[in-house]
């Protein structure tokens, strides 16, 4: 038996940033439906540890599973894939 621990690394849109080193993810996956076969969009939304601060609404990320921060918060971001670009 391997000692291999398997980290779960999702990539999704940062949905909410208001509250202090904490980010809310939205996290899109597509699955075949059982009896029609068509693939239906599912979604799912996590809350992240943003140490820095550093993301906003918009940005993609990369987040990583990790022991819990909080109640409802036991993801940590990883990286910042894509910043949201801002016309100003």
């Amino acid at each position: 038996m391997s000692d291999k621990k398997v980290e779960c690394v999702l990539t999704g849109t940062v949905v909410s940033s208001s509250r202090d080193k904490t980010i809310t993810v939205l996290i899109e996956r597509k699955v075949r439906h059982p009896i029609y076969k068509k693939y239906i969009k599912r979604s799912t939304k996590v809350h992240v540890h943003d140490d820095n601060n550093e993301c906003i609404c918009g940005d993609l990320v990369r987040v990583v599973e990790a022991k819990p921060f909080s109640k409802t918060k036991h993801w940590a971001l990883l990286e910042v894939v894509e910043r949201l670009v801002s016309v100003d």
